[in-house]
């Protein structure tokens, strides 16, 4: 089946008020921060640490979504992806209207913000991980269905009877869908994968291990299909793009943390 995209997948706008213009994009982003506040509202581990509501809303809002996710994704973009523009221009690190936000950043950024939340509030970082970390698929599958409305990010090039044409694509080439597939991956797959690994253990970290196992497994792989950043290419092999050499770390550090967390 060829599905050829209509306009509207080529930087869609919710509203425009003059020159003002609310991106499905950034509506996706807002939609999974308010989702995952809910669910972590929830959580039993949540309130085993007797986080307050106005704790999770500062833990999700401005630690995790705007100087985790934002931040560190802007910082990570341009240190992962714009090196060269960064040397440049230092100061297109706040061109954030030009675009560009890399998870693997973005992660970091999580990390950082949470370490420094646990500190505040005196708890222990992987406890708290192992629950946040079960509420980032619903983000991460929210926010590729963005990546795909806005027609960015998409697949490479396939010769078989699956694909679509999208209006972004300066060559207009048949393609995967691979926002789709990484919606499919990283959000249900990935949520249902620590939902059960969740419900057969209490052992701290253990669930934190396996999100970065199985996400940059996953990622890794869809990777296969996704069209590398034009400027960069493949970086290793003529195969390998930079998403999956990020996702290389990730597999290792969940694996060192995994062997932590059993022994502890």
């Amino acid at each position: 089946m060829i599905i050829e995209l209509s306009e509207f997948f080529n930087n869609p706008s919710l509203l425009e008020i003059g020159p003002l213009k609310i991106q499905y994009y950034a509506v996706t982003w807002l939609v999974s921060a308010i989702l995952i506040y809910f669910f972590l509202q929830q959580h039993k581990i949540i309130k085993e640490i007797g986080l307050s509501k106005n704790d999770v809303n500062d833990m999700v809002f401005m630690y995790g979504l705007f100087f985790g996710a934002m931040c560190g994704g802007r910082i990570g973009y341009m240190f992962f992806y714009g090196t060269e523009q960064l040397i440049n221009d230092p100061l297109s690190l706040f061109y954030i209207w030009q675009g560009g936000l890399s998870f693997h950043g973005g992660l970091v950024g999580v990390i950082v913000a949470l370490m420094v939340f646990c500190k505040k509030k005196n708890i222990a970082f992987l406890r708290l991980t192992d629950a946040v970390v079960l509420a980032m698929p619903i983000g991460l599958g929210i926010v590729r269905i963005g990546n795909f409305l806005n027609g960015e990010l998409y697949g490479r090039p396939t010769n078989g009877e699956w694909g679509f044409i999208f209006p972004t694509d300066p060559f207009g080439l048949l393609r995967h869908p691979s926002q789709l597939y990484e919606s499919l991956g990283e959000g249900l797959v990935l949520f249902v994968l620590l939902f059960l690994i969740n419900s057969k253990t209490n052992i701290k970290g253990i669930v934190s291990s396996f999100f970065l196992i199985f996400y940059g497994s996953i990622r890794f792989i869809i990777e296969f299909y996704r069209q590398p950043d034009s400027h960069m290419g493949y970086i290793v092999f003529d195969t390998l793009s930079m998403g999956q050499i990020l996702c290389i770390p990730m597999i290792i550090a969940g694996c060192i943390i995994l062997v932590y967390s059993k022994k502890a």
